[in-house]
């Protein structure tokens, strides 16, 4: 079996794999697959409804937020924030805790005034700031954080609380553990990490957004418009959708979200004690306190170590370690459809590979 550490797109539950082919060719006895159906359709429209209402329960979602599924990724909401929220004498602030939030950063600004709250660079993004370290200025219209950055490895425990609402990009934490919901105006994330295959957006608006958003742009753009088709204004994901239903099944019957953040912790704690137990052969750059419970990252004492390391956890069918290209090293991610199984089999291979090389 091979275990896949990829950051994305990455490993789905074996079970749910094996659930998807053997539905595929003939969805509930229709003689046709769901994909190939009408997304206005009553089986679909069954899917696409217990997404929504498991979204909710699983998430503890308050009956003043809407619930949407959206194309484009996170991505699309670098612009569709900005677009919706920002107006003139608004402004919004940004956390830059690592290149997603840089990323969301350069695009706020193409709409309207964003600013730097906090700016990681001058520490290499090793670590999430502290409130009193926060710059929010007078007019701000909210606080965007990236509460976990795959890049950097670094991840938000504690939530800001500044007296302002707060808009998130969960991309690669989302459904790995509760959300103060009295915190946020809007929540989002990509699903490709722990929800699903590439191709859609999970995003949370409280309601109170729709009546303050800007309507001078285009009608996709707008949150209102998916929030008053229940996600269907347009053709949606739908191949994505059904998965994500299957996934918010899947935590269910694993206990929920609070099981499923006991898990995530206790994998990431056998990585991370590997690393602190390997008298620098294994460094991880990332403050404690802030090391990321699904993208662990670390390095080795030299490139030409790290390649042949990484070599030789392919040989053990452990596969897309490799770091991001802009840092290098390895990266571990270990999202909520990684079995145990996975992060031990990584653990044994890197002590061996530290006693055989050092």
């Amino acid at each position: 079996m091979v275990f896949n550490f990829s950051a994305g797109p990455s490993t789905l539950p074996r079970t749910i794999v094996e659930e998807v082919r053997d539905e595929l060719l003939d969805y509930a006895d229709t003689g046709m697959s769901l994909i190939e159906m009408s997304h206005r359709g009553l089986e679909y429209r069954d899917v696409h409804e217990e997404a929504i209402s498991l979204a909710r329960l699983v998430f503890g979602v308050p009956d003043d937020f809407s619930i949407l599924f959206l194309q484009g990724g996170a991505t699309l909401q670098f612009s569709m924030v900005p677009m919706n929220l920002l107006r003139e004498g608004l402004s919004g602030g940004y956390v830059l805790s690592g290149a997603w939030s840089v990323k969301a950063f350069s695009d706020a600004k193409i709409y309207g005034e964003a600013y730097e709250a906090w700016d990681g660079s001058p520490v290499n993004y090793s670590r999430m700031p502290k409130d009193f370290e926060l710059n929010v200025k007078k007019g701000t219209r909210y606080l965007h954080v990236t509460s976990n950055e795959t890049i950097h490895g670094v991840q938000m425990f504690e939530w800001p609380d500044v007296g302002v609402p707060l808009i998130a990009d969960m991309s690669s934490d989302i459904v790995s553990r509760p959300i103060p919901w009295n915190l946020f105006d809007l929540v989002y994330g990509g699903v490709q990490k722990n929800l699903g295959p590439a191709g859609a957006a999970i995003v949370f608006v409280r309601n109170e957004v729709f009546e303050l958003e800007n309507r001078e742009i285009g009608r996709y753009l707008r949150y209102d418009t998916h929030a008053s088709e229940n996600s269907l204004y347009n053709t949606p994901p739908m191949f994505t959708v059904w998965l994500i239903g299957k996934m918010f099944r899947w935590i269910m019957g694993q206990g929920g979200l609070s099981a499923i953040e006991a898990t995530a912790r206790a994998k990431a704690s056998r990585i991370y004690d590997v690393l602190d137990a390997s008298d620098g052969f294994y460094t991880c750059p990332v403050e404690l306190g802030c090391r990321s419970l699904m993208n662990v990252i670390f390095s080795l004492p030299s490139e030409e170590l790290t390649a042949r390391f990484l070599t030789f956890c392919e040989s053990s069918d452990l596969v897309g370690l490799k770091g991001h290209r802009s840092v290098g090293g390895v990266r571990a991610s270990i999202y909520n459809a990684m079995p145990m199984e996975g992060v031990d089999t990584l653990v044994d291979a890197m002590v061996k590979f530290k006693i055989e090389n050092e």
